[in-house]
């Protein structure tokens, strides 16, 4: 079962790559985003300084929603999604290996650029390694949360349209402590740790109910 769970794994990467959804387009998404900001507010260095974690959160989240629309439904309409569900390993894990992909070739690219592309915002040193370490740990809790939607319109003819309505409602408490947390260690007198905690344990919460509620979503188009 591991060596299946692997070869799944292994097939995600290379077709997020080759169907273009691989780590240079949510790149340039998240640059086009965070380039576009200063030219909407002007010339504020302080300014951009304050709402550049905030800036930087939004795109990785807008960002994480390219491809969802293909991480199920491709599968079903050829098939390969009844292979996964008759196959030894349980659907719940088949869910979390395909999450798990989608993060490494969008949520981990983000979260490793996101200090270069901070410098276009005038984001302090310490607020560009906070957010850095803050999207490492939340873009999980996007992904699985966006599973959830890819899974629930996986059997929907445009489908990939309802993903972001469903997902980004789910996505606020993410999107809040992540940029609480970041912008804290910009401004000292905030604490940093109390919402980088929460910020985990909502991706801990993520990784233990997207799985089964992704295999249920799946499971009930089926039928």
């Amino acid at each position: 079962m591991v060596s299946a769970l692997a070869a799944l794994y292994r097939r995600e990467l290379a077709l997020a790559v080759r169907i273009g959804g691989g780590a240079g387009i949510g790149i340039l998404f998240f640059l086009a985003v965070v380039t576009i900001v200063p030219f909407a507010i002007g010339p504020d260095l302080n300014l951009l300084a304050r709402i550049g974690p905030a800036v930087l959160w939004i795109g990785a989240l807008l960002a994480t929603l390219l491809g969802l629309d293909r991480l199920f439904q491709g599968d079903r309409e050829d098939g390969t999604l009844d292979l996964l569900t008759m196959g030894a390993a349980p659907l719940e894990l088949v869910v979390l290996v395909k999450a798990l992909a989608h993060w490494t070739t969008t949520g981990l690219p983000l979260a490793i650029a996101a200090p270069v592309l901070g410098l276009f915002l005038n984001v302090p040193p310490a607020g560009l390694g906070a957010t850095a370490i803050t999207l490492l740990v939340g873009t999980p809790a996007l992904t699985l949360i966006g599973a959830i939607g890819a899974a629930l319109t996986a059997g929907l003819r445009r489908g990939g349209l309802l993903i972001p309505v469903l997902v980004l409602p789910l996505t606020i408490p993410t999107l809040i402590f992540g940029v609480s947390a970041a912008a804290a260690a910009i401004a000292e007198p905030d604490p940093f740790w109390p919402p980088f905690f929460i910020l985990a344990a909502l991706s801990l919460f993520a990784l233990v109910v997207a799985p089964f509620a992704g295999a249920a979503a799946l499971r009930a188009g089926e039928g």
